[in-house]
């Protein structure tokens, strides 16, 4: 196993940078769908890096950014609840809702829990009885086998207090939507590698081989994505589209057998409503018939709830590829991390929190 320095090395960085201009000899757009991914390549300013004829756009892959804020809306109304601690990891705190966010409910006397996993929140609802306790279950298939297991645990002690409110979304039809829409302009895809590390890259290739479109598996540091990036650009050039794996010292083609077990046996898949993107068939999960006990949607009767968007946010738009961040009217100015108008800005994965963090409002140089 190589250091972490050793994917980090600037002149190996730009090595492989100064190959990919070599190889492409027309004008590519590629989509990371990974908002980590974004991240990363803003943080470390690898789309200065390479020639103008490579086009990165951000993807949907920011499990925050696309929960649909009719879930964040019922996690909101649930956590006010004087008979419920409602417990989640940090990120999902600012995310807002319609009128309000988690932060200001817990400020207003709701008891609302940053947890590190959700076996934690199962370690809550075991030292509160008299209290129902919630997990807020969100993200893609990484995050599903740790969130399906503490529903398995709690149906093994009999706890009756837990419960997970799941929005749970799933890669593929997401990037089939995306290929499907008239407007699109990517041409190659660099797929999450943490998504790969559970679920595999089996279910990538039939996608490959109906949309003649290359799909890499790639990794998050500077070095993972440059090379992810290279293989995208010369399959491309060489009129192949194939899943290729940039990312092995990490994934398998069959992924963790021993957590899609676990996932098929906890969940079902659905339809699922993506934030600023709408409804995309089967690309959800959510719990078993013989597990709905433990769906808090079910446990807590929160009303039809029916929600709009800021008009000045394009969130959808940028989850999509279709524009940048700073296209935004709105960025910098009336959404800041501060004050956001939608998840994409506040979320630690979202494209436009990166393009504030690391300066591209102002297309500042890399330091």
């Amino acid at each position: 196993m190589q250091s972490l320095d050793t994917y980090r090395d600037e002149a190996r960085v730009r090595a492989v940078c100064d190959e990919i201009a070599r190889v492409a000899t027309r004008e590519w757009t590629l989509m990371e769908v990974c908002g980590g991914q974004t991240h990363s390549i803003m943080r470390y300013g690898i789309d200065q890096l390479l020639p103008k004829q490579i086009e990165l756009v951000h993807g949907p892959g920011c499990p925050v950014c696309v929960t649909p804020l009719e879930v964040i809306d019922r996690a909101l109304a649930i956590a006010a609840r004087p008979d419920v601690i409602f417990t989640s990891f940090g990120d999902m705190l600012r995310v807002p809702g319609s009128t309000t966010d988690l932060f200001q409910i817990k400020a207003k006397g709701g008891d609302v829990r940053i947890v590190y996993s959700p076996l934690d929140a199962l370690q809550v609802a075991r030292a509160n009885p008299g209290k129902q306790v919630v997990f807020f279950a969100v993200g893609f298939e990484t995050t599903a086998p740790a969130n399906g297991m503490a529903v398995f645990q709690a149906r093994r002690e009999g706890l009756k207090n837990f419960s997970i409110l799941v929005s749970h979304a799933l890669v593929p039809p997401a990037i089939i939507a995306l290929l499907s829409d008239p407007e699109n302009r990517v041409k190659g895809f660099l797929a999450a590698g943490h998504v790969c590390a559970v679920m595999g890259y089996r279910e990538y290739e039939p996608l490959a081989e109906k949309y003649r479109v290359p799909i890499v598996v790639t990794g998050f540091e500077p070095l993972d994505i440059a090379n992810g990036i290279l293989a995208c650009v010369r399959q491309l050039e060489e009129c192949r589209a194939q899943v290729e794996n940039a990312y092995p010292r990490a994934v398998l083609r069959e992924g963790n057998v021993a957590a899609q077990k676990l996932i098929a046996e906890v969940y079902q898949v659905c339809d699922r409503k993506w934030r600023g993107i709408g409804e995309i068939p089967a690309s959800g999960w959510r719990l078993r018939d013989n597990l709905r006990e433990f769906d808090a949607e079910l446990r807590f009767d929160v009303g039809d709830l029916r929600v709009n968007e800021s008009p000045l946010c394009i969130s959808g738009l940028v989850l999509q590829g279709r524009k940048k961040p700073n296209e935004c009217v709105a960025f910098g100015k009336q959404c800041t991390p501060a004050k956001p108008l939608g998840a994409t800005m506040v979320s630690t994965e979202g494209a436009c929190a990166a393009y504030y963090r690391y300066a591209r409002h102002t297309f500042a140089l890399v330091g």
